[in-house]
């Protein structure tokens, strides 16, 4: 993750869950790799959706119970738009993500798609250049402008 001493969230009275996600003071965004077959880019938006969801307090919403009392954990009440970008694409938006300190950016490298043992995946990173490395999909989550003036150009995933 970039930008680590910075805390993107939501404090109990922020949190608007009768608003639609646009009046939402956060926006979040998964852009994934357009150029990965579609398993891939569900398994890339599933990681990082957990890995921003523990990150970001505030950012799931109640639990929902049906007509039956059975209970359904709560989900991202403020919504997340995902996008497809071409391979250098993610990496220009990495480098703007990770100069802005009013974002959380979550990087999932495709490092972790070709090892199946996590300390594999962690001795494969420790080993590899930054500059080297290829993302299946960055999570990007703060203040709607700054998202917006880094993602405005890309189009939703088809």
């Amino acid at each position: 993750m970039s930008n680590p001493g910075i805390v993107a969230g939501y404090a109990p009275h922020e949190i608007q869950t009768a608003e639609p996600t646009r009046a939402a003071k956060l926006k979040w965004v998964i852009v994934v790799d357009e150029a990965l077959p579609p398993g891939r880019v569900v398994n890339a938006a599933a990681c990082l959706a957990a890995v921003t969801g523990s990150a970001v307090p505030g950012l799931l919403g109640a639990d929902a119970k049906d007509a039956a009392g059975n209970l359904y954990p709560g989900l991202p009440w403020a919504g997340c738009t995902i996008l497809a970008a071409s391979q250098p694409e993610l990496a220009g938006i990495k480098a703007r993500a990770a100069q802005n300190e009013g974002l959380l950016v979550a990087g999932m490298p495709d490092l972790a798609q070709h090892t199946r043992v996590y300390d594999d995946y962690l001795r494969s990173m420790s080993a590899a250049d930054p500059g080297d490395l290829r993302y299946c999909a960055l999570s990007i989550i703060g203040p709607r402008g700054a998202v917006d003036k880094i993602t405005r150009k890309l189009a939703l995933l088809p």
